[in-house]
C-alpha cells in the first residue's frame, strides 16, 4: 500500500512540459439556431409575400379573388360561365389583334420572371455592395421594390426609398446598379418623394444604323424628325424658339445631326419659309450641299461677316416687331433663319487673329441671347467642350452629347449631374456614330438617341432645287 501511495505521489508531482504557443487553437463554438426561430422566419417571409403579392402581381391576385368570389356567390356553374366569357374575350383579342395579344402576354410573363429571378433575388446583395443599404441584417433599412414592368427593350423597376435617403444616392450609383443586374446601363427617374424608377435596358436598340428619314412635306419646326430614341420612338429635334449645341469627337456623328436637321427642313427651304446660313471652316461637311443654303462661308473673315449679317438682320426684324408682334411665324418675308455653324471653335478659339475671335464670339453671343423670339436659331457643332474653347455653352438651351473623350466632359455639355443620371457619352462605342445623349431645356433627364445617316446621294436629291436667296444678299 505504501508503494502504491508513493507511486501515486510521484505521478502527481511529475512536471509537465510547456505547450508551444503555435499548438494552441481557438475554435468558435458551434451554436445551432433554435428551430422555433427558423420556423418563425419562414412564417414571416410567407406572410410578407402574401401582403406584397397584390402589389407585385395585381392582375394575378385580382383573377384569383374574382374567381373565389364567383364560386362563393354562384357556385361552380357561375364560375364556369365567367371563365367561358373571359376565354371567348381572349380568343377574340387573339384572333383580331394577334400582335397586341402576344406582346402584352409576353411582357406580363417577362415582368413576373424578371421580378422574381433577377431583381427580387439579387436586390439586397446588389444594394449592400453598392453602398445603398447598410447590411444584410437590417432589412427595415432596405429600399423596397414596388413593381417591375417590361417594355420591348427595357425593365422599369419602381422603388420606394428609405426615409433619409435621396434619389441622388441612386443617381451616384448607376454604374454599380447596371453591372449588378447585368444591364448595359441604368437611368434614374424621380416620380415623387421617396419614389423613383430605375430603367435597365435589356439590349441596345440603337445598335443598327438608321437610314435617312423621309423628307416631311410640311416640316414642323418645333419637332423635326432626325433619328430614333432608345425606346423606339422617333427623335424630334426642335429648332424654332431655341438654339442647339452638338458636341462630339471626330467621327462621333456630328454631320449626321446637322444633315438630318437640314433634311427635315428641305421642303420649307424650297418654299422660302426657312433659310439655312452655313459656315464650314473645314470645307468638307457642309460644302457638299451648298445649293441648299441661302448663304455660305468657309473662310474666317467671310464667316464672321455672315454672323454679323445675321445679327443685323435679326436686329432689323426685332425693331419691326417691337410693340406689334411677340411671336415669330415663318413666312417668305420673314423666314426662319438657321445659322449652321460647323467647328465653332475654329472661330472662337483656334483662329490666330484675335479680332476674328472677338467678332465671332460677340456675334454668336448676340444671336443666341436675342434671336429666339424673332426666328433666328444657331445650330452649332463642336469637338472640345472646355470653357476656354467655347464659353457660350450656357446660351444654348438644348444640347446634344455624342461620343466624348472624358467623363468630365459629359457634365460640361449636358450640365451638372447628367453623367450621374446615366448619360455616359464618354462610353459610347466608336462603332456607333450618331448615338448621343440629348438634354432639352427644362428637362433634367438625358435621353439616348441616334441620328439618321444622310448619304451623299441623299444630299444630292435634297439639293435638286435651287436654294432661296438669302436675307441681306
Amino acid at each position: 500500500m505504501l508503494g502504491n501511495s508513493k507511486a501515486g505521489a510521484s505521478q502527481v508531482q511529475r512536471p509537465t512540459a510547456p505547450v508551444p504557443a503555435q499548438a494552441v487553437r481557438f475554435t468558435t463554438p458551434v451554436v445551432e439556431t433554435p428551430g422555433i426561430f427558423i420556423l418563425t422566419g419562414w412564417l414571416w417571409r410567407f406572410l410578407r409575400l402574401l401582403v406584397l403579392l397584390p402589389v407585385q402581381f395585381p392582375v394575378s391576385v385580382a383573377v384569383v379573388a374574382v374567381s373565389i368570389a364567383a364560386y362563393v356567390l354562384t357556385g361552380w356553374l357561375g364560375l364556369a360561365v365567367m371563365w367561358t366569357v373571359v376565354d371567348l374575350g381572349l380568343l377574340v383579342w387573339w384572333r383580331r389583334w394577334p400582335d397586341s395579344f402576344k406582346a402584352r402576354v409576353a411582357l406580363r410573363a417577362l415582368a413576373a420572371w424578371r421580378w422574381l429571378w433577377v431583381y427580387r433575388r439579387h436586390w439586397q446583395p446588389v444594394l449592400v455592395v453598392s453602398g445603398l443599404a447598410e447590411s444584410y441584417l437590417e432589412r427595415q433599412y432596405l429600399p423596397q421594390i414596388r413593381g417591375v414592368s417590361c417594355s420591348a427593350w427595357a425593365d422599369r423597376v419602381r422603388v420606394r426609398l428609405v426615409a433619409g435617403t435621396a434619389p441622388a444616392d441612386f443617381e451616384n450609383r448607376v454604374a454599380e446598379l447596371a453591372h449588378g443586374f447585368g444591364a448595359p446601363s441604368c437611368r434614374v427617374e424621380v416620380r415623387g418623394p421617396r419614389d423613383v424608377v430605375l430603367e435597365f435596358p435589356r439590349r441596345d436598340t440603337l445598335a443598327d444604323p438608321i437610314e435617312a428619314l423621309p423628307v416631311p412635306d410640311e416640316p414642323d419646326l418645333s419637332g423635326l424628325p432626325v433619328g430614333r430614341c432608345e425606346d423606339g420612338e422617333p427623335w424630334y429635334l426642335r429648332l424654332h424658339g431655341t438654339h442647339v449645341l452638338t458636341v462630339g469627337v471626330t467621327g462621333a456623328g456630328k454631320g449626321s445631326v446637322l444633315w438630318s436637321a437640314i433634311r427635315a427642313m428641305t421642303a420649307a427651304i424650297h418654299a422660302g419659309t426657312v433659310q439655312v446660313w452655313a459656315i464650314d471652316p473645314k470645307r468638307m461637311e457642309l460644302s457638299f450641299g451648298r445649293a441648299l443654303f441661302a448663304r455660305y462661308a468657309d473662310a474666317a473673315d467671310e464667316a464672321v461677316e455672315l454672323l454679323e449679317a445675321a445679327v443685323a438682320a435679326m436686329q432689323e426684324r426685332a425693331e419691326r416687331y417691337a410693340g406689334r408682334q411677340r411671336v415669330h411665324v415663318p413666312s417668305t418675308r420673314d423666314p426662319f433663319v438657321v445659322v449652321v455653324l460647323d467647328e465653332v471653335a475654329f472661330l472662337t478659339a483656334y483662329h490666330p487673329d484675335r479680332d476674328i475671335r472677338r467678332r465671332a464670339e460677340n456675334a454668336i453671343a448676340t444671336l443666341t441671347s436675342q434671336g429666339r423670339s424673332v426666328g433666328f436659331c444657331v445650330l452649332a457643332a463642336l469637338q472640345d467642350p472646355r470653357k476656354e474653347v467655347l464659353n457660350l455653352r450656357n446660351l444654348f438651351p438644348d444640347k446634344i452629347a455624342l461620343r466624348l473623350d472624358e467623363a468630365s466632359q459629359v457634365d460640361m455639355v449636358l450640365g451638372e449631374g447628367a453623367r450621374d443620371r446615366g448619360a455616359n457619352a464618354h462610353l459610347i462605342d466608336p462603332d456607333l456614330p450618331g448615338v448621343a445623349f440629348v438634354k432639352l431645356e427644362g428637362s433634367p433627364v438625358p435621353v439616348r438617341v441616334r441620328a439618321a445617316f444622310v448619304s451623299d446621294d441623299d444630299i444630292d436629291a435634297m439639293a435638286g432645287e435651287p436654294a432661296v436667296a438669302g436675307v441681306g444678299d
